[in-house]
């Protein structure tokens, strides 16, 4: 793209065009050659267009927030669903947790991106098979299979949100490299808003109770059920339309955390060995490993999206390069000792599905740190990086479908 920008630098016309055909790659290409330009009006125009930044909060439309507040109180009814239906609880929000926001979140970026009917077809395929599949299997106690089925359902459904939110691109690296950042934004935002309205609750309630008014069954009841379901629709709308308010804030999170990170990783697998403790025979301790595991993955994952998006200090690309190589460290004790303990006791469902979302996380790290290594070496750009993510991305799609489609029909709900 940075050829077209060159060789059309005075044609307003084409550039609108290319910038309407990808805005984030657009942004990151101009400003890249921007030096390079012809020091003229059209070239300046979009350089302010671009880079404009604003300190104001900008409060949104009618239409916004009219679809806000009914999502955010649809998502509030459904999660009084069991109350209102008198359903078990235990049998409907495993189950059902997901869909309580994620297909409003879908339905949003649907709306906002104007997909057209043939992807909208696509996505409400996709989640009323996942709705029916997932509550017609049996209601069996303790079952492991159902267990990863509903986990995994998780992932499907993130994975259509996904797919809204790049318009249905297939090979939109820029903006799944965004849909990374969006969640990493959503998750600041709604940790702040959480925070606020607990306060709230706390003042709320103890006012009350001054006067003999004990409301807490009725605040946490509906209150802050309904205020729950609505976080994630209000944190993705405050981070749409105000990109600023934790646009700064996210990217010094990932700086600070990824070398704090990668120093108690190091310091743990030290520590592990000095215990005695291994995830071999201990499977508690497995568990717990896999979990560090995809919490660091997780924090890989955005501090990439953050990374390949402007330049970085080889100092960040280093913490990055090594915090990835102690992850496939981690990531190979893991799948040494899974495959220890299949050949000890046997195929489990848990033990296929730890497995095969371990060596999918094998092989991307791989593909993450092949990447990282050339951008050090000065052979490739950090662009790179993150196109080893967001490539990939579809694939961990496809193995958590297979989890929660196939799992239930290959081993059973017993």
């Amino acid at each position: 793209m940075k050829e077209d920008i060159l060789t059309h630098q005075n044609d307003p016309a084409v550039l609108e065009k290319m910038y309407r055909g990808n805005k984030a790659q657009f942004k990151k290409e101009f400003n890249t050659i921007y030096t390079q330009l012809s020091d003229t009006s059209l070239a300046n125009f979009w350089n302010a267009r671009l880079n404009y930044e604003t300190k104001e909060i900008h409060p949104g439309t009618r239409a916004d927030w009219t679809f806000i507040l009914i999502a955010s109180l649809l998502a509030g009814v459904i999660s009084k669903f069991p109350a209102f239906f008198a359903i078990d609880e235990e049998f409907f929000y495993p189950r059902n947790i997901g869909f309580i926001v994620f297909p409003f979140l879908t339905a949003y970026f649907a709306w906002k991106n104007k997909l057209s009917i043939g992807k909208i077809i696509f996505i409400g395929a996709v989640t009323l098979v996942g709705l029916l599949f997932i509550n017609l299997l049996p209601n069996v106690r303790e079952s492991d299979v159902l267990t990863l089925a509903c986990i995994h359902l998780l992932l499907v459904l993130w994975s259509v949100l996904g797919y809204a939110f790049v318009g249905g691109e297939k090979n939109g690296v820029e903006q799944r490299l965004g849909f990374l950042k969006y969640n990493g934004d959503l998750v600041v935002i709604s940790a702040l808003i959480l925070i606020s309205g607990g306060i709230i609750t706390g003042i709320t309630i103890g006012l009350f109770s001054l006067i003999g008014f004990n409301i807490e069954r009725f605040w946490f009841d509906y209150v802050v059920i309904f205020g729950l379901a609505a976080v994630p629709l209000l944190g993705t709308y405050l981070t749409r339309a105000n990109p600023q308010m934790v646009g700064k804030v996210s990217p010094v999170i990932a700086r600070i955390f990824s070398p704090v990170v990668l120093v108690i990783l190091i310091v743990y697998l030290g520590a592990m060995i000095y215990s005695g403790k291994d995830p071999y025979n201990d499977r508690e301790f497995l568990m717990i490993f896999n979990a560090l595991l995809i919490g660091v993955m997780a924090l890989i994952f955005f501090s990439v999206a953050e990374t390949s998006r402007e330049s970085r200090s080889r100092y960040e690309i280093w913490i990055l390069f090594l915090l990835s190589a102690v992850t496939i460290i981690v990531n190979g004790i893991a799948i040494s000792a899974i495959l220890f303990r299949i050949a000890e006791w046997g195929i489990t469902p848990n033990r296929a599905a730890v497995l095969g979302a371990n060596l999918l996380i094998f092989v991307n790290l791989f593909m993450v740190i092949g990447q990282l290594y050339k951008v050090i070496s000065k052979r490739s750009e950090t662009y790179g990086v993150g196109k080893a993510i967001a490539l990939y991305l579809p694939v961990y799609f496809i193995w958590a479908a297979i989890v929660t489609f196939l799992f239930p029909l290959i081993f059973g709900m017993d």
